[in-house]
């Protein structure tokens, strides 16, 4: 049984389709469509149902899925050990990260990554929502939030602290509210489908209601409107760092709550194996957010 046959059946069944494995895999259909039918062969069964439109694993298939996944991943854990520290990192890394922070934070980290691991390839997936992890072959999704599917590997990264602002010309027009409560009078931008915002109060959680006229799907929507003077926003801290030593936005501190801080993690779809490529992605994101938080943003 060829470990390569099997890798193209492991990223067929997650991709849902050959062609989809075969370009994750780096391959022609062709030659995908042949490693299957070899590894088939060999085992002697039938693994898969496929036509022109559509693929689906048989009994066999389920069965052997889970061996055949547990293998492929052993065979990378191997490699990724045999590999010295001082090659760097190698092949294709698909990341998923949130619009504002892949412009703000991946972005300007790509050309020193990708100098020092020649050998690097990275697809960055500026995405606001979660994908599926395995069925979208994502090696490593970046999400600020409250984690709350149990079943992912996570590991939190660093604290996300938030700040409500606004621009001089909204303050100047509307005044500044100072406690929780004056944000009722206020107009406020949340994400789409938000309708509170929880603060700390003495270190007790409470949500607040929102007055809002205007949403976005993406925060760096919040954020435009923001600038342009429409109302309050809730944003992190290092999105805002630029805007507020530049006067173009203001914080708005209250004097009686704190915005909830939230966390910035990185999750994976497997738990058996973070192989060099993560490792070197992650700390190089870790590094720039220490810097962030040493220049006092």
């Amino acid at each position: 049984m060829n470990v390569d046959d099997v890798a193209v059946f492991s990223a067929a069944a997650g991709a849902g389709s050959l062609s989809e494995a075969a370009r994750r895999l780096g391959l022609t259909p062709m030659i995908a469509t042949r490693r299957l039918a070899s590894l088939e062969r060999s085992l002697g069964v039938r693994l898969m149902h496929r036509t022109t439109r559509s693929l689906s694993l048989t009994p066999e298939g389920e069965s052997f899925l889970p061996y055949a996944q547990a293998l492929v991943e052993t065979e990378q854990q191997a490699r990724a050990l045999l590999r010295g520290e001082d090659e760097g990192a190698a092949g294709l890394l698909r990341v998923s990260a949130p619009v504002a922070f892949s412009i703000k934070v991946i972005a300007p980290l790509i050309p020193s990554l990708l100098e020092s691991n020649p050998e690097l390839r990275i697809s960055l997936d500026m995405s606001d929502s979660m994908p599926d992890l395995v069925s979208s072959g994502t090696d490593l999704a970046i999400r600020i939030a409250r984690l709350k599917d149990s079943s992912l590997i996570a590991r939190k990264l660093a604290n996300n602290p938030r700040s409500l602002v606004a621009s001089p010309a909204y303050l100047e027009k509307h005044g500044t509210p100072r406690s929780a409560g004056e944000l009722a009078h206020h107009d406020c931008l949340p994400l789409y489908g938000v309708t509170h915002w929880t603060f700390v109060k003495a270190g007790v959680e409470s949500s607040l209601r929102l007055q809002s006229r205007f949403s976005s799907t993406s925060i760096e929507g919040c954020h435009a409107a923001c600038l342009a003077g429409a109302g309050i926003a809730l944003l992190s801290d290092w999105n805002i760092a630029d805007d507020l030593s530049s006067g173009r936005l203001m914080r708005v501190i209250l004097e009686d709550a704190e915005p909830e801080t939230l966390a910035i993690w990185a999750v994976y779809p497997t738990s058996r194996l973070v192989p060099p490529k993560v490792r070197v992605f992650i700390d190089a994101v870790v590094s720039a957010l220490t810097a962030i938080k040493g220049s006092g943003t």
